[in-house]
């Protein structure tokens, strides 16, 4: 399904390479190169809301995550420096692992390739796919749209790329799981999208799985890998980012006909990486492609093992420590660091608190004064508890 002509959204014209973002009548990109992304959200400016009122509004269920938005500081002295030793640690098997996920894409797909990125942790690795399937000379898009928990995907935004793009050519990137929580929204998502859009979609051919650098749960519909590494660009918000916030719906500033919202930190240019960090995974990408072999059917069976395991510890935990809302325990690196960063932590667990990919997680729960469990045991590298304020 292609475009015949210019969409409109918001009353304004978008045009045919959809370099306009509703409601703005200018480029968007963030600070990234308008060939590596177009961001199909809507930049706004809205009052802030602390984290400790931002949690105890989502737990009381008075308002919705998605509605609030809490002003990113600028990373640390400190902070930085860990970003600088896990970029320098993880950044060839990193690359390794996007070389493998863009010729997996590839290798199953013909034809144009249209990758839609959940914003904001899935839009570095979206960028960085976009590049490396664009050196092979395949007819590639990026955009990065947003999708939240309990209120599905943007259907402006899916609708805008669905006019734009073959509905057979999208595919829905992000950059890890951790229980999977995304990965089943997506596919509710369009199935409800599909619903609503008619009999003309109700059987279109969309790939509603997502695909991951590193799946930890098993709801990928492909991963490079199952194992919980630090991802480089999983430590750093904003300045690895493009410069824009996680997405943002709340009807204040959101339309019926607008994308979702986010906010933009142009006082951040100065230390932003979005860029340097696409050009350096980027010249990694090309130096270890020749490496990039694996056994497929091996890992998938070594995956499903590894899956069950972290079910079952899963349910230990919460049991153990007596936490009712599966909502509050995160899994995995990425979702830890995104507690301690964006929530109110209870507790840190760690597998090991000398390993290398978790010392930016200790940095973090010591300068909030959240306490850190050892768990040898532990499935993955780390997992943060969000504090019930019930």
């Amino acid at each position: 399904m292609m475009a015949d002509s210019p969409d409109a959204i918001g009353g304004m014209s978008l045009g045919a390479e959809g370099r306009m973002n509703a409601g703005t009548g200018r480029m968007f990109s963030g600070s990234y190169d308008p060939s590596d992304v177009l961001f199909l959200l809507k930049p706004v400016t809205m009052s802030e809301t602390s984290v400790e009122e931002k949690e105890t509004l989502i737990q009381r269920g008075v308002r919705h995550y998605s509605e609030m938005i809490t002003r990113e500081s600028a990373p640390s002295e400190a902070y930085t420096r860990l970003f600088e030793a896990a970029l320098a640690e993880n950044q060839d098997r990193f690359a390794a692992d996007l070389v493998k996920l863009a010729d997996w894409m590839m290798s199953t797909r013909r034809g144009p390739l249209t990758l839609v990125s959940l914003a904001r942790a899935g839009t570095p690795v979206g960028a960085l796919l976009k590049r490396w399937i664009a050196r092979a000379d395949r007819d590639v898009v990026h955009y990065s749209v947003s999708l939240i928990r309990d209120r599905g995907i943007d259907a402006n935004a899916l609708k805008y790329i669905t006019r734009q793009r073959p509905i057979e050519s999208i595919l829905f990137v992000d950059g890890w799981t951790g229980k999977g929580v995304m990965a089943r929204e997506l596919r509710h998502a369009i199935r409800v999208w599909k619903d609503s859009a008619g009999a003309a979609l109700s059987t279109c051919p969309i790939d509603d799985r997502l695909y991951v650098v590193a799946d930890l749960c098993g709801g990928a519909g492909y991963a490079a890998t199952s194992d919980d590494y630090l991802i480089p660009s999983s430590l750093l918000g904003a300045t690895v980012s493009g410069l824009v916030s996680r997405s943002i719906r709340n009807s204040d500033c959101v339309g019926p006909d607008d994308f979702d919202a986010c906010v933009e930190y142009p006082e951040f240019r100065s230390i932003d990486r979005s860029r340097a960090f696409l050009d350096q995974i980027e010249q990694r990408m090309c130096e270890v492609s020749g490496t990039c072999h694996e056994e497929r059917e091996d890992r998938e069976f070594r995956d499903m093992e590894i899956q069950e395991r972290r079910q079952v510890v899963l349910k230990e935990l919460m049991e153990r420590l007596e936490i009712h809302n599966e909502n509050y325990i995160k899994p995995g690196i990425g979702e830890a660091t995104r507690v301690l960063l964006r929530r109110v932590p209870w507790r840190l667990i760690v597998r090991n608190s000398s390993g290398r990919d978790i010392q930016h997680l200790l940095e973090l729960a010591e300068s909030r004064g959240v306490p850190v469990e050892e768990l040898a045991d532990l499935p993955w590298q780390a997992v943060s508890i969000i504090r019930s304020l019930e």
